[in-house]
């Protein structure tokens, strides 16, 4: 590469670049598990489906809290989550990786376990739905808690955009599963508050340093 030359690479900061690889690489495990069901006899499909899917009240089916949003009922069914769930993903995970872990460990269980604990009887419960409604409920109302301006613009152009699928969170007859989206919103703003406390002390000590290096605290001279 000549001097003065960037590389393409180059050119998108690092910490875009790890925002994308990595809900990249859990679209990667859900795309291959997906062709690993669509070569498989319909028999190993639906084994493959009832073990790591959630099935409510039964005890086997917790194994479905962690495995079920990296199975999906059909190709059409990864398709409609992979752009929400890569750019959810990427918002999130632009903020730091500490705060993807902890707000994704939140809504994945909180989905997870409220899917299992009320959702209909005789059905399993797959897809990634939950955690793709649980990202967009915490990116929409963290700067209600935060009180951090751009993150409240943020949440209303993504309540604008992709607000319209929180009506998936209300009863339906078709074979959706409304408690998944439920919980996995409820696990985003569970998120939302824990995680703007936590921050919380650490952003009002950082405000208090800056104020004193700009001359405005008690140790200017």
């Amino acid at each position: 590469m000549q001097p003065g030359k960037a590389s393409k690479k180059d050119l998108i900061p690092a910490q875009w670049q790890q925002a994308l690889i990595v809900p990249g690489a859990f679209l990667v495990v859900m795309y291959l598990v997906q062709l690993v069901q669509a070569v498989m006899p319909a028999a190993g499909d639906a084994a493959l489906v009832h073990f790591a899917g959630v099935e409510p009240r039964q005890v086997d089916g917790l194994v479905g809290v962690i495995t079920s949003p990296f199975v999906h009922a059909n190709w059409g069914h990864l398709f409609a989550n992979t752009i929400p769930f890569l750019v959810f993903g990427f918002l999130l995970m632009v903020n730091g990786a500490k705060q993807f872990i902890a707000v994704t460990v939140l809504v994945w269980l909180i989905a997870g376990m409220g899917t299992w604990l009320t959702g209909d009887g005789n059905s399993v419960v797959i897809g990634a739905s939950g955690v793709v409604f649980g990202w967009l409920a915490y990116l929409v109302t963290r700067g209600v808690f935060t009180r951090n301006f751009w993150q409240i613009v943020m949440g209303i152009v993504l309540l604008a955009i992709w607000g319209s699928i929180f009506w998936g969170v209300l009863p339906s007859a078709n074979q959706v599963s409304w408690q998944a989206h439920l919980f996995g919103s409820i696990g985003g703003l569970v998120a939302a508050f824990l995680v703007s406390k936590a921050d919380g002390p650490r952003t009002r000590k950082s405000a208090g340093t800056q104020a004193q290096s700009e001359g405005f605290g008690p140790a200017a001279a």
